[in-house]
Formats: structure tokens, C-alpha cells, sequence
């Protein structure tokens, strides 16, 4: 299976959209942050265009995003997967969008608990697996894709407790768009494609081969 994963499109798909008209993949990741403080219509607007390519798309708020996003992302032909799980083949996906508190009040934001609560809860729903991929918006704290310029790690204590816990195969994130970078916590692999209007995303490349199929991930440059 191969997956385009990508974070923070703040209102601008072209770079996918370029590179969907050229390349094939079998399922497409949005980790958050789909329009630039709306309107929740346009991120609706968006994702049918990129679910037009007859490629399932999966996708979660950001803390960007309004409020009632995951509303207009059920609406969409994509498919929700804030708190949610799903299994495609052997593979375990589920996703927790907005962020931790940030210094901005931006419009969705949890406090630590209610990420550890729900976002818990919807990985331990896909434990089973054999490959578990952790979709969130804010990346775990204290990582390479939570630091900011400055030196500071910004990234969500509880989200980095969970992948501690439930030691998923892989997380992707985003939201910090300067921690670009892959990193390690255990045996999970985390994954900052960075940010796709600038034309940056992910590639992951998931085996077929029976048992335990190998995953490899590759930060890409899109056209932008």
C-alpha cells in the first residue's frame, strides 16, 4: 500500500492536486489543519476535490481549523477520523486533530487530559493490528517535530504517553511547520511531513507480504 500523508494545507491543495494528477497511491492522509481559520465550507470544498481522484481520504481538524470541522468533514466524501479508529487490510489507523493549549487561543484546542482520554481510547481500539498508524495534528512532546526555532518543545506530554504506552508503528503530525523531520520514540517511528502548501508531505510504502509487512516513510517534495 502506498499512502500520501499530509499536514497542513491552510487552505491550498494544488500541491496535492499536481501530484495526484501524476501519481498513483492507494490512500491519502490529512492530518490537520485543512483550512487557514475556515470558512468549515471551503475544508469541505477542498476535501471532495481531493477525494475526486477516486482514492480514499482520510483526514482530522487541526488547531486552525473551526470548530465544527469534523462536522463538514463527515459532511465531505472524505472520512473523519478524529477520535475514531478504522482497519484497512492489517492496518490500524485512528486520529486525534485540534492541539494541545497554545499561547494563541486558536479555535481548537483540548487540554492534556481530554487528549489523553480520547485519543487513548481510540488507539486502544486498534491494538490488534499488525501496523498501527497514529494520525495526529500536534506532534508528542520532546521530539525533533515539536521544536520550535527558539529551542522549545511545544508538542502535546499527553499524545507522547500514549505512543510510549500503545507503541504504535507509526505517527504522523504536523502543526509545528519549522520540525519538518522524522524522530523516535521506542519502536515508533514519528513523522512531521511538514507543511503541504509549501509543498512537502510523506510517503509511506507499507508491504504486502504476509505477516508483519515492512514500513518505510520518506518525507517528499511536492510541485507547488
Amino acid at each position: 500500500m502506498k499512502i500520501l500523508a499530509v499536514s497542513d494545507l491552510h487552505g491550498d491543495i494544488k500541491p496535492i492536486i499536481t501530484y495526484l494528477k501524476d501519481n498513483k497511491v492507494d490512500l491519502i492522509i490529512i492530518a490537520g489543519d485543512i483550512t487557514h481559520f475556515g470558512p468549515p465550507e471551503l475544508g469541505e470544498d477542498m476535501l471532495n476535490e481531493i477525494s475526486s481522484f477516486d482514492v480514499p481520504v482520510l483526514a482530522i481538524p487541526g488547531n486552525c481549523d473551526p470548530g465544527s470541522m469534523h462536522i463538514n468533514i463527515d459532511q465531505s466524501q472524505a472520512i473523519n477520523i478524529h477520535a475514531r479508529n478504522l482497519v484497512i487490510k492489517n492496518i490500524g489507523i485512528c486520529g486525534f486533530g485540534g492541539s494541545n493549549p497554545t499561547p494563541f487561543d486558536t479555535p481548537l484546542e483540548f487540554e492534556e487530559i481530554q487528549i489523553y482520554d480520547e485519543a487513548k481510547r481510540a488507539i486502544e481500539g486498534i491494538k490488534e493490528q499488525e501496523i498501527t498508524l497514529f494520525i495526529t495534528h500536534a506532534p508528542p512532546y520532546d521530539t525533533k517535530t515539536d521544536l520550535l526555532p527558539s529551542g522549545v518543545h511545544v508538542g502535546s506530554k499527553s499524545l507522547r504517553k500514549i505512543i510510549e504506552e500503545m507503541q504504535p508503528t507509526v505517527n504522523i503530525c504536523g502543526h509545528i511547520h519549522e520540525a519538518r523531520g522524522t524522530d523516535k520514540i521506542g519502536n515508533t517511528t514519528i513523522v512531521n511531513p511538514g507543511q503541504v502548501s509549501h509543498g512537502h508531505a510523506c510517503l509511506i510504502q507499507i508491504s504486502d507480504a504476509q505477516g508483519a509487512g515492512e514500513v518505510e516513510t520518506e518525507i517528499i517534495k511536492l510541485q507547488s
